[in-house]
């Protein structure tokens, strides 16, 4: 991987430092960076704030990368943030993204003890302390406008409780 001009200007160069992700995505060294900001997406999140950014379903689309490593380590780190930035739609507009339930089969990325924002472009769900009640309404706050009825409506069907 990489050209010969690459390689000769990488050997011995004190500015480069190359490591295994072993190390670079260490959480205890990761939290080590005061005020890291840490920045990943995802494919859904449900009503609880748990995180599927591998899989729609049980099709596997991608890998978890070091998703989880960043999270814990921005949430450890002095001053630090962890962020789940999304969209609100898939498919053109036609499915949500935030859901009551993650599809079925479909791999949790970032457990919800572990996410602190998510970020869509209707908000910020501030998901840290709070009852699974407030996260489910936090995330529905942040939803797309034309799926939150249904989302609340949802909601409200499985918690045998109004809104």
């Amino acid at each position: 991987m990489g050209s010969r001009k690459l390689y000769d200007y990488i050997d011995d160069n004190p500015a480069v430092y190359m490591a295994s992700a072993d190390y670079t995505n260490n959480p205890y060294v990761i939290a080590k960076n005061d005020n890291l900001v840490s920045i990943n997406s995802c494919i859904q999140v449900d009503f609880m704030g748990q995180v599927s950014a591998e899989s729609i379903g049980p099709m596997q689309i991608s890998g978890v990368g070091g998703q989880v490593d960043f999270v814990r380590g921005a949430n450890m780190s002095k001053g630090g943030i962890s962020i789940i930035a999304m969209t609100t739609t898939a498919k053109n507009g036609a499915v949500s993204k935030i859901v009551p339930y993650l599809e079925p089969g479909a791999v949790v990325t970032t457990g919800r003890n572990d996410v602190a924002y998510i970020v869509t472009e209707y908000g910020v769900a501030d998901l840290r302390g709070v009852s699974l009640r407030e996260r489910a309404k936090r995330l529905i706050r942040i939803a797309h406008p034309s799926f939150r009825e249904e989302l609340i409506e949802e909601w409200e069907k499985r918690n045998q409780i109004k809104f």
